[in-house]
């Protein structure tokens, strides 16, 4: 992996973290899904795949007394989710564990009230991987496609918790068929134009009940950012489903 790194900042400052120079880079996608998901005040929070802790950071920072666990495969990406958390001030609320999802997770994490997860969004079979290894193994589903990610993330939650998820609107056909069979067959969905990115929010149900939410537009004809994308992405605003 690429050892050189960058100081970045997301949500205007609130948060700085350390990054990859080369490789993958934290996206809007992060804050985004950050600000889609809505936990209970001291709700446990799992955030699967964590790469540098993104997620997770934003959500600790717009939600005060919630208590983040990351879980990534690359160790390296852990160290540095590790010291982003404690350089924001957030290492006790932020824990990063070095997990592998193709295995099951530790039973001493217990459950929790809410799952965010960015998972790879290129099946193995369909992707042309980047050359770069630890670009790859975050962009390309590998030891666990999206069935496997999709059933540790259900399998995390409480029996009345929330996945939320973003993902490539192309797969969400499949994503709902998935969660459906898990039993998460309440499933909201929300477009987010113009970008082929999709917000998923699921809870248990034992029927599908598919329901869309209005969109999120992130770009203007202009091209630049819409005041509510901004709200979001620079002041820290929830997006309502």
């Amino acid at each position: 992996m690429e050892t050189s790194t960058t100081e970045d900042a997301l949500l205007d400052g609130r948060v700085r973290l350390r990054q990859p120079r080369r490789g993958y880079r934290v996206a809007v996608d992060a804050v985004l899904l950050a600000a889609a998901t809505a936990p209970a005040p001291g709700a446990r929070v799992l955030d699967l795949g964590t790469g540098v802790g993104a997620v997770g950071l934003c959500l600790a920072a717009r939600i005060p007394d919630c208590h983040v666990v990351g879980v990534e495969l690359q160790p390296a990406l852990a160290e540095l989710a590790a010291h982003n958390a404690e350089a924001n001030g957030l290492a006790a609320r932020v824990r990063i564990l070095v997990h592998d999802i193709a295995r099951p997770l530790t039973d001493t994490l217990g459950r929790f009230e809410c799952v965010a997860t960015n998972p790879p969004y290129l099946a193995a079979a369909v992707a042309d991987p980047s050359p770069d290894a630890s670009k790859a193994l975050a962009t390309v589903e590998s030891s666990a496609d999206l069935a496997r990610w999709l059933a540790v993330a259900t399998g995390a939650l409480e029996p009345s918790g929330t996945l939320t998820m973003i993902h490539r609107g192309d797969r969400l056909e499949e994503i709902v068929i998935l969660l459906a069979k898990l039993g998460w067959g309440e499933v909201t969905t929300k477009c987010l134009p113009p970008a082929s990115r999709v917000l998923v929010r699921a809870r248990r149900a034992p029927r599908l009940q598919l329901r869309e939410s209005p969109p999120l537009i992130l770009h203007g004809p202009d091209g630049r950012y819409t005041d509510a994308a901004e709200a979001v992405l620079r002041c820290a605003a929830a997006i309502v489903f």
